[in-house]
């Protein structure tokens, strides 16, 4: 087995991160390489806000916001999952235009996808893990508002990063062959 098909099969999203941080550097070095995915016409639809140190407050105050009920109290779930946030190093949202022609908005979702797994194997080959999250309230127009999303985009993604602290087992996948159709004729 070569070095890619091992990083591929190796790579687990984390959920327990150490509290040692993440340089931005490295990140930004990271995505510099996952830039590199397959996008239509190399137009690039991403953007990255990325909350670290004293900014990942702005990050858990939005989430805050947006979880409030009407009555303007926020549920303990939400302060215990505020508490999980503030303890991850890292957190990185990734933002793409809202294209109304379908097959641009498809190419541009394939190609952030791609980006992002690109993004991940090569964060998971320097020793650093994340989770790929799309929660119900990055919908939400509070939350959105809160960190600068405008109108015509969309949160694909928000990236929690830093160092596992546990590296979950491996989940057996289905052999392709039964999910494969070959038309030879």
């Amino acid at each position: 087995m070569n070095l890619i098909d091992q990083n591929i099969m190796e790579r687990r999203s984390i959920k327990k991160f150490k509290v040692d941080a993440v340089s931005t550097e490295e990140i930004i070095e990271l995505l510099n390489v996952a830039k590199w995915a397959p996008n239509h016409k190399v137009n690039e639809p991403w953007r990255f806000q990325l909350y670290t140190g004293a900014g990942k407050e702005k990050f858990v105050q939005a989430f805050l916001e947006a979880m409030k009920t009407a009555d303007g109290e926020t549920p303990a779930k939400a302060l215990n999952k505020a508490d999980y946030f503030r303890s991850i190093p890292l957190h990185l949202v990734v933002i793409m235009p809202e294209d109304p022609r379908q097959r641009r908005w498809d190419e541009d979702y394939g190609a952030i996808s791609s980006m992002l797994q690109n993004f991940q194997l090569a964060a998971w080959e320097r020793g650093i893990g994340m989770i790929w999250r799309s929660n119900d309230w990055i919908y939400n127009p509070v939350f959105r508002e809160a960190i600068g999303v405008q109108p015509g985009e969309k949160i694909v993604a928000t990236m929690m990063i830093g160092y596992p602290a546990h590296i979950p087992a491996k989940q057996e996948r289905t052999d392709i062959r039964e999910k494969l159709t070959i038309i030879s004729e």
